[in-house]
């Protein structure tokens, strides 16, 4: 069980804070069953989760693990569909984000930049999820460093470059 403000991975929603553990403050719902109020680091409102759930739930990498997974990145394959039907493509990207890893963000990051860089146009679609995968992966990194998250990429950046030197 987490415990109120401990920052948490929740699910495909990214790095969240515990704000409260207590049963639900709605007509209706049972007193019995404990709910984790979260907050996420990146994006507005509040997600309640019960506290025994199935939902993907893990505490956030310590720092000397983000900074060991930095360096790790440039080893990272990206992750490349070769389908280009559009429905193809979206169930081969959400089945990545379904792993809840900070390898697979950066495959799908990879992968898309790829992607977009042998077309001459850029799709919104691809767009958006290097933008869901970036904002999930730099939430991480920006609260296991203890860092602000506009300067999570210049971090990485400048990690992986050192280690080219």
């Amino acid at each position: 069980m987490f415990s109120v403000g401990d920052k948490i991975v929740y699910g495909e929603n990214g790095v969240c804070i515990v704000e409260k553990i207590a049963p639900l403050e709605m007509s209706g719902a049972s007193r019995d069953k404990l709910y984790y109020s979260l907050r996420p680091l990146v994006g507005s409102g509040i997600y309640y989760a019960p506290v025994e759930s199935g939902a993907y739930m893990r505490a956030i990498m310590s720092r000397d693990e983000a900074d060991a997974f930095i360096d790790s990145i440039p080893g990272i394959e990206p992750a490349i569909c070769h389908d280009n039907r559009f429905n193809h493509v979206d169930a081969f990207y959400k089945e990545l984000f379904k792993k809840h890893s900070c390898e697979a963000l950066v495959s799908i990051i990879k992968g898309l930049h790829q992607r977009m860089s042998e077309r001459k146009t850029k799709s919104s679609r691809a767009e958006s999820t290097m933008k869901r995968a970036k904002d999930i992966l730099h939430g991480e990194l920006s609260a296991a460093l203890e860092i602000e998250l506009s300067q999570v990429e210049a971090y990485i950046q400048s990690r992986i470059g050192a280690q080219a030197e």
